[in-house]
């Protein structure tokens, strides 16, 4: 009887077939995707600091690694809106008003820093005559002679202004051809040719075709501190105080120096 010979294959694959499953089976799995960006910082700012923050800004965000949402207006009317529930990091707005977020709780006391100071200033049109304010006579004559003077209707130097034009006794005058102007707008004003001369924040008057003609006359003067804390619903608070910290460093002070702004470091301890 012949004697048949069946072929057996084997169950088990072959060592190179297994291998290009490996292969596939890797080349197939998921890189997972990267993490999101972590959401901006979001800081709310007096005017009067805006060319100094947006000058480092980049820097800044470089340095701390963290990306920055900024809003500026008007001390009081960025107190409004924290008051009416904005959410925030940071706020930098004048003693007075950080303090009452503080007494709120809408700010954190162990954060609070005061960063500069800066005082008010009279500002005319690039190329225009170079008029006299270094004194209240001085002053005084200026404004006479301008057809229109452009200040804040609400902000920070708005005080200093009324007070100073009362202690000239020439409010009314003034008052009659002012251009009472939104927050940081009067020295575009200026600089558009609406009007003649600006009052306001030095640190604000120092925009391309606006020149400074110098600062209120010493016995008129007075300077507007600017302060900054954390929100205690701060996205991330380690990364709020770093921000705190930065601005009160010494980077962020030469900013402030070349933007016509005293750090309040140098004021504190004067060499």
């Amino acid at each position: 009887m012949p004697i048949v010979r069946r072929s057996i294959r084997s169950r088990t694959r072959p060592l190179h077939a297994v291998a290009a499953l490996l292969l596939l089976a890797g080349g197939c799995t998921t890189v997972p995707e990267p993490a999101p960006d972590p959401a901006p910082l979001r800081l709310l700012s007096s005017n009067g600091v805006r060319p100094a923050i947006e000058a480092i800004q980049p820097q800044m965000e470089m340095a701390l690694g963290l990306r920055l949402s900024a809003e500026f207006s008007t001390a009081t009317a960025l107190k409004r809106k924290i008051d009416a529930g904005e959410p925030f990091d940071v706020a930098i707005l004048t003693p007075a008003l950080i303090d009452d977020l503080v007494t709120q709780g809408k700010a954190v006391a162990g954060s609070r820093a005061d960063l500069a100071r800066v005082g008010v200033g009279v500002g005319a049109r690039e190329g225009a005559p170079r008029s006299d304010v270094s004194t209240p006579e001085a002053l005084k004559r200026t404004l006479l002679d301008a057809k229109v003077v452009a200040y804040t209707a609400e902000g920070q130097s708005r005080a200093t202004v009324d007070k100073g034009l009362a202690q000239l006794g020439i409010a009314e005058v003034v008052a009659a051809k002012s251009m009472l102007t939104g927050p940081g707008e009067g020295p575009g004003a200026v600089a558009a040719g609406k009007a003649d001369l600006v009052m306001t924040l030095i640190s604000e008057i120092l925009i391309p075709g606006v020149q400074l003609l110098g600062p209120f006359p010493a016995e008129m003067q007075n300077y507007i501190v600017f302060t900054a804390a954390r929100s205690p619903n701060a996205k991330s608070a380690d990364a709020a105080d770093a921000l705190l910290r930065y601005l009160a460093g010494p980077e962020s002070a030469e900013a402030m120096k070349a933007h016509a702004l005293e750090p309040m470091a140098s004021v504190a301890s004067p060499k």
